[in-house]
């Protein structure tokens, strides 16, 4: 798994944006004064909203003071710890998803809620994936089966990053037909960046009320049921 290109461009649109879908979606399901773990702390720049929470992540470089490294697969803390648990963008480095679902279950009290992202489709699959050491994406049916195996339950499922779904389409397609390497933060013209932070912005205003039903990315609220 390697640290998030957000430490070096925390300013790069997809991250400005992504910080407020997941707000959007999730926020309101942290609790006032929950004990909440982010698992992959190294995008901390984009979790911010989450509160005070403790900080877990193989690299070091996004961890704050009393953060923790450690593998999603193996982590050091004893069941039913946390009121929520996150994992932004994480599960997709797992060759084993059900170890690491199973994981983030386990450190979850019961009633709690996970939360993750993931990146959506597997026909957008490119060099850029190889090289961020991504194993698979996913669409909603296959995330929400995964997490329902582990024994959660899904209670909200959404793309996000919708009106921005051509561009990703354009920019894989393009990469493909040179033969070449997408790299999702190699800067941008300034006037494209406004353009896609303002489509964002669509995506906004629908996941206040409604489900996305398509998007580069998927989100979930799940929640760990009691015994």
């Amino acid at each position: 798994m390697i640290g998030s290109g957000s430490l070096d461009n925390p300013t790069y649109w997809w991250y400005v944006a992504r910080t407020r879908l997941l707000q959007i979606v999730l926020g309101a399901s942290v609790p006032a004064g929950g004990r909440v773990l982010d698992v992959g702390s190294a995008d901390g720049p984009s979790v911010a909203w989450l509160g005070d929470r403790l900080a877990v992540d193989r690299d070091l470089r996004g961890l704050r003071p009393g953060g923790v490294c450690a593998a999603i697969e193996s982590l050091p803390f004893p069941d039913d710890r946390f009121d929520v648990v996150s994992a932004f963008d994480v599960v997709e480095h797992c060759e084993d998803e059900g170890s690491a679902l199973s994981e983030l279950r386990r450190v979850t009290k019961p009633g709690g809620v996970v939360m993750i992202s993931v990146p959506a489709y597997q026909w957008m699959w490119s060099d850029f994936d190889v090289r961020a050491g991504h194993y698979r994406r996913y669409t909603r049916p296959r995330l929400r089966r995964a997490t329902i195996a582990v024994g959660l339950r899904a209670e909200r499922v959404t793309h996000i990053f919708a009106a921005t779904l051509p561009f990703f389409v354009a920019v894989r397609m393009l990469t493909k037909w040179r033969g070449g390497i997408a790299d999702r933060v190699r800067p941008l013209p300034s006037f494209l960046e406004r353009v896609l932070l303002a489509l964002s912005r669509l995506d906004e205003m629908i996941l206040r009320r409604w489900n996305l039903p398509a998007g580069s990315s998927v989100v979930m609220l799940a929640r760990k049921l009691p015994s």
